[in-house]
């Protein structure tokens, strides 16, 4: 066993956190134990690249009780929490991650998961495949395959099918229903306000929330808003999303129309560069800007950095930008993930649908090796529905839900058969 941790004496602290979510997350449990009696992952290596914290430390307990030896490193540089990390080196698995790492530190933890050799990847973003792919290619053919956690990871993994680079099969985890439907929408829309409220311990009821983006995250972020009080202003550039964010009652205009009218600002895009240079002037004093999208692209502190005059902290992990004119400005958590850099990220209920369809999945790579393609342009693949209704059922079942089934006659009636 090797690891890069901060500290091992804090695994105590980690050791309740896990145990925590350990008791709201019935799905994984009952994985757990299946997992343990029929050894899925026996004699094959997993690198895993997700946010460190204790519902994916809880992922790696089940997939190391299948058999699997698991090699984990963080997908953000704040998000890691070292007492987490500490409590799974107490537990045998190999970790490399500290919270705060530099780029070099970072960059480090997803080498050496890769340098183990992985039989599994699973990826939070797309750092693991890139990086293998770019560094490592001697690596690729004892890749089974791997699977996404998130919008901004499909989108690099399509543009690399695209063009024929990715060698490897994946799961497109994110595009479940199971997870985007609940993960996305609920999961980032608690999380997302969760992070805020603690961080600048401000009242949301009364001011106005200006949320880029509206797919499935930035429209549980917009209803929570609503939810709290809020006035809420949606920018987009699809069409179709715009009109849905209209007749949901939101307000629809540009970045540049929102800017000088917004309170909160929350940027839920994948894209860089939504709130730029261009908005800086316009943005009333006092405004806070942050990201609940993977990269710390979208809000662009560095331009924001080279316009102000003054940058100084405001409160924990707060920073205020003092502006030419003498407005303030100010960026949760350094414009990184707001709910995991200034929170303790999705409900645990919620990450135990998401991290039940990522076991699956995984199992269902290793189950169907041999019948999965790996033709160039064709390695991506969408979770089958018959986990997307197992997890369904699991979760109903856990809530003590049932529901009806069709009769044999009504089976007919709509099918033929």
């Amino acid at each position: 066993m090797t690891s890069e941790i901060r500290d091992i004496n804090l695994w105590e602290s980690g050791a309740l956190k896990i145990d925590w979510v350990r008791r709201h997350m019935p799905l994984l449990e009952g994985l757990d134990a299946e997992f343990r009696r029929t050894r899925p992952f026996e004699g094959l290596k997993v690198a895993l690249s997700v946010h460190l914290e204790a519902k994916t430390a809880r992922l790696c307990e089940v997939l190391a009780g299948g058999g699997a030896q698991m090699f984990i490193t963080g997908s953000n540089p704040l998000s890691t929490q070292d007492d987490v990390a500490a409590a799974l080196v107490h537990e045998g698995l190999n970790v490399f991650a500290v919270h705060g790492a530099t780029p070099a530190e970072y960059e480090s933890g997803i080498r050496r998961v890769i340098e183990a050799g992985p039989d599994i990847i699973i990826d939070d973003g797309g750092d693991l495949v890139n990086m293998i792919h770019e560094n490592y290619p001697h690596l690729i053919p004892g890749v089974i395959g791997g699977c996404e956690e998130t919008t901004t990871g499909i989108l690099r993994l399509q543009a690399m099918d695209r063009e024929g680079a990715l060698r490897f099969p994946m799961m497109l985890v994110n595009d479940a229903k199971c997870k985007h439907f609940f993960d996305n929408r609920y999961g980032t829309g608690q999380s997302v306000w969760d992070g805020i409220n603690r961080t600048t311990n401000l009242i949301v009821a009364g001011k106005t929330v200006v949320v880029a983006g509206y797919g499935w995250c930035g429209k549980g972020v917009a209803m929570r808003a609503k939810g709290l009080g809020a006035q809420v202003i949606v920018t987009e550039i699809d069409p179709v999303r715009a009109l849905e964010a209209v007749m949901d009652g939101f307000s629809v205009m540009t970045m540049a129309q929102a800017a000088p009218l917004g309170d909160f600002f929350i940027t839920v895009t994948g894209c860089a560069d939504v709130i730029g240079p261009a908005h800086f002037p316009l943005l009333k004093d006092g405004a806070i800007l942050c990201n609940a999208g993977h990269f710390d692209v979208e809000v662009a502190v560095a331009s924001l950095r080279e316009y102000a005059t003054a940058e100084r902290p405001a409160r924990a992990n707060i920073t205020a930008y003092d502006m030419p004119d003498g407005r303030t400005v100010h960026v949760i958590a350094q414009g990184r993930l707001v709910n995991l850099a200034a929170g303790d990220g999705h409900p645990a209920e919620i990450m135990d649908m998401s991290f039940a369809i990522q076991a699956l999945s995984a199992k269902y790579l290793v189950d169907n090796r041999a019948a999965i393609a790996r033709e160039p342009g064709k390695m991506l693949n969408n979770v089958p529905e018959s986990i997307d209704r197992d997890v369904a059922e699991r979760k109903l079942a856990s809530w003590g839900i049932t529901i009806d089934t069709l009769t044999p006659e009504q089976h007919r009636y709509l099918y033929g058969c």
